[in-house]
């Protein structure tokens, strides 16, 4: 179970692949701008900065599973509450429901089968659920939680609440679904910009064997590929940002 959503943590193997990804990106990148072994090394230091992007996006992904599955799980509660089972024992059968849908190493199947077994050590759902939403950091998820407490307190329609918590995260996972579509092109062709500029250092040394030579082994040259290296990072930093968007 993980006790915070907001950070990632690699395990060991995973940590050596992000890190063998970086060396080889640095090595790539050091190679076509430098070409040579100093400038590698120069931009090894990047290592750490990829590992933390790397956690960051993982960490991205996993909330974005977190909350398709926190959908599913409401619509299997829903199902069992409209069966006929109080609140505890529709968690139970959530949790079998969501087996049959998932592995038991996703999250949300984790996540209902530790609210079980808390509302079996005779912890009130409500807070089980308010816990798991303090550790998710994902709005719909917490607002569920509060209206839960709520409703539970003062006796409303939990229902009702369930039925229309379901439709409006459903809603807008669509909304979201919709926008990545939208932008999927545009994000391949940042893809392909980032690439190009490759491309054509490596189609001169290729094409032109030696014109690019006064770009390297020299003061100058080393001046004018980092300011280019540098305009490069910042131009693909702004095109990210451009095409990340949040709903």
């Amino acid at each position: 179970m993980v006790t915070d959503y907001l950070v990632y943590e690699f395990s060991k193997k995973e940590l050596m692949i992000v890190c063998a990804k970086g060396v080889l990106l640095c090595s790539i990148v050091g190679f076509i701008f430098y070409r040579s072994i100093f400038g590698i090394l120069i931009l090894l230091p990047y290592v750490y900065y990829y590992v933390k992007e790397q956690r960051t996006i993982k960490m991205i992904l996993r909330k974005e599973r977190l909350s398709i599955g926190f959908r599913d799980g409401i619509r299997c509660l829903l199902a069992a509450l409209e069966a006929g089972y109080s609140l505890e024992n529709a968690i139970g059968e959530a949790v079998a429901d969501l087996k049959l849908m998932y592995d038991n190493d996703a999250e949300i199947v984790k996540e209902f089968t530790h609210i079980h077994r808390q509302i079996k050590n005779n912890i009130t759902i409500e807070d089980a659920m308010a816990q798991f939403a303090m550790r998710s950091g994902i709005e719909d998820i917490e607002s569920f939680s509060e209206v839960l407490y709520t409703a539970k307190r003062t006796g409303g329609d939990i229902v009702k609440i369930i039925r229309s918590t379901s439709n409006a995260i459903s809603d807008k996972l669509e909304v979201k679904r919709e926008i990545k579509t939208m932008i999927t092109a545009k994000q391949f062709e940042v893809t392909i910009l980032k690439i190009i500029p490759f491309g054509i250092i490596i189609y001169l040394w290729l094409g032109s064997p030696g014109f690019l030579d006064p770009l390297y082994h020299n003061l100058f040259g080393i001046l004018f590929m980092t300011v280019i290296l540098i305009l490069y990072t910042v131009i693909n930093k702004i095109a990210n940002t451009i095409t990340s968007i949040e709903v």
